[in-house]
């Protein structure tokens, strides 16, 4: 099955009754836009920074080859993993903190005990870097986007280091990945945004036209943002593949940039190369607020799950959180 939101004029975002009460509460002097601790410890440019499931945590990665646990509410340093041979492009964990995966130039996806800090296991197969990686809803399996136009899938479960299941219909190199119960999203160079039901082994491909760097979900799962390198975040509706709405005024031509949604739904953010941070009116696409949060680009944005609060990660070599 193949379908195109391509040259699609943007349709009218719906709003559900729910979604229309959560966005009457949050206004723009909600969004958080003072600077309340930088993180600081990277050596290099930090490439992701990604709150836990509960927001009293977060990670972040880098250039520096290692990934870094952090208490952003206090500007608290916990813990260091070292293990990658090169950059660490991203990472996740699981809802229970217990695990940790990361992912990066070395090719390889890494499986930690978040408490130990010990690597469990390592899964090899990629042919070239990897730039993504998130759990399944139940922890028992990684999902990987890499520059070899696939997406593979492991289980963390099995002593096997094979990956389960391998999704190479990409053109281009694949830079982002996101998960349902049922669902693997993929973003791809190739200028797609391609959804895999895995219980009927249907692919749909919704093709943008430019190149896409970053998916993330909607909370209410409804919507697929999607990061492209022509300056402009997309939102589809992710049941039928409609173009809902464009999002511009940023600049992302060159970097792989985060973009997601707040947790009412009510506004779109995302980093820009110039170093400002931008929010937009989910609904009518419009700049509300922008500042400049980092001298240089911001690679990470990640928005806390239920507060008024966002961290940040930039080639600028920190993370910096921010509160209303």
């Amino acid at each position: 099955m193949y379908r195109t939101s391509w040259g699609v004029k943007p349709k009218e975002v719906k709003k559900s009754s729910e979604r229309k009460a959560k966005m009457e509460e949050t206004s723009v002097e909600d969004l958080p836009q003072k600077e309340a601790h930088i993180l600081k410890g990277h050596e290099g440019a930090v490439l992701a920074a990604r709150f836990n499931a509960d927001g009293n945590y977060c990670l972040s990665c880098g250039k520096d080859r290692t990934i870094r646990l952090w208490n952003p509410h206090r500007g608290i340093h916990i813990k260091t993993y070292k293990s990658h041979g090169r950059e660490v492009r991203d990472v996740h964990v699981t809802p229970d903190n217990s695990k940790l995966c990361s992912c990066g130039g070395d090719r390889q996806i890494f499986y930690w005990d978040v408490a130990s800090g010990r690597v469990i296991r390592k899964f090899r197969g990629h042919d070239g870097e990897v730039n993504g990686v998130k759990f399944s809803e139940h922890s028992s399996v990684v999902v990987s986007a890499g520059y070899d136009q696939s997406l593979r899938a492991w289980d963390c479960r099995s002593h096997s280091t094979e990956a389960i299941q391998i999704i190479d219909t990409f053109a281009d190199s694949v830079m982002s990945v996101c998960l349902t119960k049922t669902e693997i999203i993929g973003g791809s160079v190739d200028g797609t945004v391609r959804t895999f039901d895995i219980r009927i082994g249907r692919e749909i491909s919704d093709n943008l036209g430019h190149p896409v760097n970053c998916v993330s979900m909607s909370n209410d799962s409804n919507c697929i943002l999607a990061g492209c390198l022509d300056s402009t975040l997309r939102l589809l509706d992710r049941s039928t593949g409609e173009l809902l709405q464009e999002y511009k005024g940023h600049t992302n031509k060159s970097y792989k940039l985060d973009c997601c949604l707040t947790n009412t739904d009510a506004h779109v953010t995302g980093g820009s190369e110039d170093g400002f941070i931008y929010f937009w009116d989910l609904v009518d696409a419009s700049v509300v607020s922008r500042f400049r949060a980092h001298t240089s680009v911001v690679t990470s944005v990640s928005y806390h799950p239920e507060e008024n609060c966002m961290v940040t990660s930039s080639v600028d070599g920190t993370i910096r959180v921010w509160k209303t």
